[in-house]
């Protein structure tokens, strides 16, 4: 699994835009030029945060866009679900892909779901609020 610029940058805009609640709706520029992000590709990422009620966005004098909920109620992998459709570890485990026809003797299939799992679970748990301290609690370890 390898997160695109699109996720990660999702979760930039969405850490600028909860840090930034407080004035209302953000334009997109502003959001752009804080996060070094060119308008068109920010446009794109909008979109689909939009079309999926992350965010609101109004046109116009005063316009731009705001988050539609409080921080803590964005995870990390709801975000990332929304930009790079799946989190899957292996094609098989793809939404929506046809069974493989080795599923039922697959002696890796448990070890990847195992995983997959483990990486959900875990992007859930980390919520848009916890991004935005500078230092999140429990985070210090070192492997």
């Amino acid at each position: 699994m390898l997160i695109s610029t699109k996720g990660r940058y999702a979760l930039r805009i969405m850490i600028d835009l909860a840090e930034h609640q407080s004035e209302g709706f953000i334009p997109l520029k502003e959001t752009a030029n804080r996060q070094d992000i060119s308008e068109k590709y920010l446009e794109s990422i909008l979109k689909i945060l939009v079309q999926n009620k992350f965010l609101e966005g109004l046109r116009g004098k005063g316009g731009g866009y705001r988050l539609t909920r409080a921080p803590e109620t964005y995870t990390v992998g709801s975000i990332l679900r929304l930009t790079e459709n799946s989190l899957a570890t292996v094609s098989c485990l793809e939404p929506g892909q046809p069974p493989c026809a080795k599923m039922a003797t697959c002696r890796t299939l448990p070890m990847w779901k195992g995983l997959d799992k483990l990486i959900n679970d875990y992007l859930d748990s980390v919520t848009l609020d916890q991004l935005m301290q500078p230092n999140p609690p429990g985070w210090d370890y070192v492997i």
